[in-house]
């Protein structure tokens, strides 16, 4: 046997009774068992975590066995896995919250299939004493660009008059519900009618990848506003405390960043060179210049981010420029 190889990380012949030491954050461990609300009645809390930054870099450095080494290292490895989107490191970490969301914003959540969930029961319990209100001036108007989006906000005294209604409906809901009950009927059939505005709670466990691809897509700004309200509270109170590099490093490259098609690229780089009639030409091959009847533009989604991302890097957008109609 060779004496001379190198230890595993794993290793634990030299001390076999030694237990192993548990990855501890303590600005994590601070907000343990801490609620932070969110929206009226919601919140979301820690209830237990495993794994560190610390873990991310063991994990990757594991194949060869070396052990972590100084903190910019560390950091630069991370960065490093963030960028090349390396996945698995990130999926030694874990985290269990306890939420409480309405209904509505938790049918958007429990999407994301990736996680182990229990969620409260109406079943077997009563339903939570709790239903998400809209102040009369938070009441959105429906994007005319984007189906499932909004845009703008309604004045307050149209807003008080949707508030109003809400809050009769709420009202009206909640004393059949009861009364349902306390007649003995059924809680699983007594809850049919309750409005996806009551709060419902669940214990959500999952990896820090995909807790990560979660924020990404929950803290845009094209997510709801309701549920954005709960991953960023999870991405920025609670996240960034737990390991710290691996949140730096995802509001670098994944949250803060910008993604190019080859498409994309083409056009950019053309703009970059002043060569408006090549830029508008490859948009026109890619089909991002389709004309309606009248010699408009027609909407294209695809042209729509294009032209985002131009104008976030202070660009001219060349059909736009060259009263381009297709």
């Amino acid at each position: 046997m060779d004496d001379n190889r190198t230890p595993s990380l794993l290793d634990t012949s030299n001390d076999s009774t030694s237990p192993t030491p548990r990855a501890k954050a303590p600005a994590l461990d601070a907000l343990l068992g801490h609620r932070f609300s969110v929206l009226d009645s919601g919140f979301v809390r820690v209830i237990d975590y495993m794994g560190d930054d610390a873990a991310v870099v063991q994990a990757a450095r594991v194949s060869y066995g070396a052990g972590t080494k100084r903190l910019s290292e560390d950091r630069g490895l991370i960065r490093y896995l963030m960028s090349h989107r390396h996945t698995t490191p990130f999926e030694m970490c874990e985290i269990k919250l306890h939420v409480r969301a309405p209904m509505d914003v938790w049918r958007q959540w429990i999407r994301h299939r990736t996680a182990n969930v229990n969620e409260y029961s109406t079943r077997y319990s009563v339903a939570i004493d709790a239903i998400h209100k809209t102040p009369a001036d938070h009441w959105r108007m429906q994007s005319q660009a984007n189906k499932q989006g909004s845009t703008g906000l309604f004045n307050p005294e149209q807003g008080a008059r949707f508030t109003t209604e809400e809050q009769e409906l709420h009202l009206r809901s909640t004393a059949v519900y009861r009364s349902r009950l306390d007649a003995g009927v059924a809680r699983e059939q007594a809850r049919k009618d309750l409005p996806l505005s009551t709060y419902t709670e669940a214990y959500w466990k999952i990896d820090l990848h995909n807790l990560l691809h979660f924020l990404e897509l929950r803290m845009s700004e094209h997510a709801q506003v309701e549920i954005r309200s709960y991953a960023e509270v999870i991405g920025h109170v609670i996240i960034s405390k737990w390991v710290p590099l691996v949140w730096e490093a995802f509001l670098d490259y994944r949250l803060g960043s910008v993604t190019w098609s080859a498409i994309e690229v083409a056009i950019l780089r053309a703009v970059i060179a002043g060569d408006v009639d090549s830029a508008i030409r490859r948009a026109r091959e890619a089909g991002l210049l389709k004309a309606n009847p009248d010699g408009t533009l027609s909407r294209s989604r695809e042209r729509a981010d294009l032209e985002q991302k131009l104008i976030g890097l202070s660009l001219v957008v060349p059909w736009t420029a060259s009263n381009e109609k297709g």
